[in-house]
């Protein structure tokens, strides 16, 4: 059985999303750009440093669905529909996150909270228009980094339901 990579191997090797992807043997390819602390919107930001259209950039919100963490992987270009979330899980009620919550549970921080490599396993939700899409992009684990993947290897690796819940 291979040995766990120590903390700084993780660190030298990627983030945990990009590590975990290498581990599965997944086709995926890594963007960068120059985060801009002052832009109004992390996804946006990506879609445009990136010059890919936002219905293709995925951002990863974290909701409290009756009293589970859940996330949910939706198009920048548009909103999370709540109550469509909590139906997708067969749950009643959905609330955002506390913010300090989702980075304590995911070990990303807000804004790079990817659904790959996530420090405690949550149920996760792909909105279904990711799958008329060859790839799409999803953060990378940190501010100014995204992974380009396609849509059904985010699927199974995260254990992801795919559903409508996303707003435009």
């Amino acid at each position: 059985m291979p040995k766990k990579p120590n903390k700084k191997q993780q660190q030298s090797a990627g983030t945990p999303a990009t590590v975990a992807l290498t581990a599965a043997g997944v086709d995926f390819t890594v963007h960068s750009y120059d985060h801009d602390p002052s832009h109004p919107s992390y996804g946006e930001e990506a879609a445009e440093a990136m010059g890919v259209s936002p219905d293709r950039v995925f951002k990863t919100l974290v909701a409290d669905v009756d009293g589970t963490l859940t996330v949910a992987v939706v198009p920048v270009a548009g909103s999370l529909d709540l109550k469509a979330l909590a139906a997708a899980v067969g749950g009643k009620r959905a609330a955002m996150a506390d913010p300090a919550l989702a980075e304590r549970t995911t070990g990303y921080v807000r804004g790079g909270i990817s659904p790959l490599g996530q420090r405690k396993k949550l149920p996760t939700v792909l909105d279904a228009s990711a799958s008329s899409h060859t790839t799409i992009c999803v953060s990378a684990g940190r501010r100014g980094l995204e992974v380009e993947l396609s849509p059904g290897s985010l699927a199974t690796l995260t254990g992801a339901t795919l559903a409508p819940i996303g707003r435009a």
